[in-house]
């Protein structure tokens, strides 16, 4: 066999070489990212079905529950909506319990993404992919849970707000001029108050930083306990109420 040949035939060996590898990897991937994911626990999900104060459309790339009162209440203009995005690997569906409050109490329509494999970085979708589910709405904040929470960061120079929730920003923001909220647990043992303290030079200067007494990582959502997580001692009703209440200011502050 001539050399030529013979080099030939290690390119194309290498080359078929590389590509199972990289085969091997993306179903690799694809695997793991349905494999673990944290399911919305039942009850819960089942009780903000029942709720006739919110309307709720599965819209393909997102949920989107909306105030079932109109027009809005007194209290908010009703032209104020969240694009929320999912922690890695939580059900979308598992966030509707602990987000009805903003819905039901603050009058903010919320679209709630479905990353595509479960994972908020795989999913370069721009923002208006969801904001477009609600043509309706006028100003949009921008957020989400954990990783979801530092995706949201990367989209938040197209929205009018940026809400985090235990998370935090990898990129700098500091000079943005956005608004911004940001809301942790106590007992996190994910997003720690350490790690949320380390970020903060991130966020612009009057960025409104909230502790939830007794949060873990997993009270952001409905779907049980979280591996390394700390231990919550609030419960799901009185969360509920704590992440709506201040909601409900920097909603009327973006707004």
């Amino acid at each position: 066999m001539s050399p030529r040949r013979r080099g030939r035939r290690i390119l194309a060996w290498v080359a078929g070489s590389i590509g199972a590898l990289v085969l091997a990897a993306v179903i690799g991937i694809v695997v793991w990212s349905q494999v673990g994911v944290y399911q919305a626990e039942p009850v819960p999900l089942a009780d903000v079905r029942a709720d006739p104060g919110i309307r709720i459309s599965d819209a393909g790339p997102g949920i989107v529950l909306s105030p079932a009162d109109s027009p809005p209440t007194a209290d908010n203009d009703g032209d104020v909506g969240l694009v929320f995005i999912p922690g890695a690997k939580v059900d979308a569906w598992a966030y509707a319990a602990t987000l009805a409050g903003i819905v039901r109490d603050d009058g903010v329509t919320v679209v709630i993404t479905k990353p595509w494999l479960n994972l908020a970085f795989f999913d370069v979708r721009p923002l208006s992919s969801f904001t477009d589910l609600a043509p309706e709405v006028d100003a949009w904040i921008v957020g989400g849970h954990s990783l979801g929470g530092v995706r949201a960061c990367s989209l938040a120079g197209d929205a009018d707000g940026l809400a985090l929730f235990a998370s935090y920003c990898a990129t700098d923001l500091s000079d943005s001029g956005l608004p911004v909220l940001s809301l942790s647990g106590s007992e996190d043992g994910l997003s720690t108050p350490e790690k949320i303290a380390d970020a903060r030079p991130l966020l612009p200067a009057d960025a409104t930083l909230i502790e939830i007494a007794g949060a873990s990582h997993a009270s952001f959502g409905a779907y049980g306990p979280q591996d390394g997580d700390g231990t919550a001692t609030i419960s799901l009703e009185d969360m509920v109420g704590e992440i709506a209440t201040p909601f409900a200011a920097f909603a009327e502050r973006v707004g």
